[in-house]
């Protein structure tokens, strides 16, 4: 397995801080934000490599960050005019690192969970050949709306996937998180010739699911998807409450988002 990390995008809503700065790498709890998510991706054994992609004007940046054995990808656009896409920049890996044949963990570098991605991927793994998606259940059709909203089957499959809709059917929200099987990541290229949106993966879930089966992994933990200044100090809060309890000797889980 592989995994990727997208951290594309250009994070307009949290300018000026991230003028000059893509957003993974603000720091939270006293460290960059995509280190939480890399210490998560680090708990699954069956990941081989772990994979970045980023856009021109902020490939220097995670460059430098980058720890050793991380590999960075530069999409080559340098704007939201020229983005490639959330599902476009995952096309770009998987043709770029050779990924056609490989079962692939991908992340948005924004965002943050307590759940284990270990426990996620033995999830996925029990299904067979089909892929799964993290769902969190925000508790409210209202808050839904801000979000790709799942709807299961009795077992767990997904059968319905809409984004931000008007009349969410239900309140269980995508969190950026997934497992594609082999056989599913090959089809991205045939998502996007056949015209389909490259931005945001949940649109991919979408139309994959009518096509083939993807299920959907409900857990109780916290999950920020950080979007704008309010997300982004509440992350920071909860992070440098879990370093106290480590710190105390209380703590023995990896931190929340």
């Amino acid at each position: 397995m592989k995994a990727l990390v997208l951290a594309a995008g250009y994070a307009t809503r949290l300018y000026p801080l991230t003028k000059d700065r893509p957003k993974p790498l603000l720091e939270v709890g006293g460290r960059p934000l995509v280190d939480w998510i890399l210490d998560r991706i680090g708990q699954v054994r069956e990941v081989e490599e772990v994979h970045l992609v980023t856009n021109a004007k902020f490939a220097p940046a995670f460059r430098s960050w980058a720890p050793p054995g991380l590999v960075v990808h530069d999409d080559g656009t340098a704007s939201e005019a020229d983005r490639l896409g959330a599902i476009g920049d995952l096309a770009f890996v998987i043709e770029r690192a050779g990924w056609a044949r490989e079962d692939l963990l991908v992340i948005a570098g924004d965002n943050l969970f307590d759940f284990s991605l270990a426990d996620f991927v033995a999830f996925w793994r029990a299904k067979g050949r089909a892929s799964a998606l993290a769902l969190h259940d925000v508790g409210d059709r209202a808050l839904a709306r801000q979000y790709g909203v799942v709807e299961l089957a009795g077992d767990g499959r997904v059968v319905s996937f809409l984004e931000k809709p008007d009349d969410p059917p239900s309140t269980l929200a995508a969190t950026a998180t997934y497992v594609f099987h082999r056989d599913h990541a090959a089809l991205v290229s045939r998502y996007l010739e056949d015209g389909n949106s490259p931005d945001q993966p949940g649109r991919f879930v979408a139309w994959l699911q009518a096509r083939e089966p993807v299920y959907g992994y409900r857990f109780d933990g916290a999950w920020l998807d950080i979007g704008d200044r309010e997300q982004l100090r509440e992350a920071d809060e909860r992070a440098l409450e879990w370093r106290r309890r480590c710190e105390a000797g209380t703590e023995v889980q990896p931190p929340s988002g």
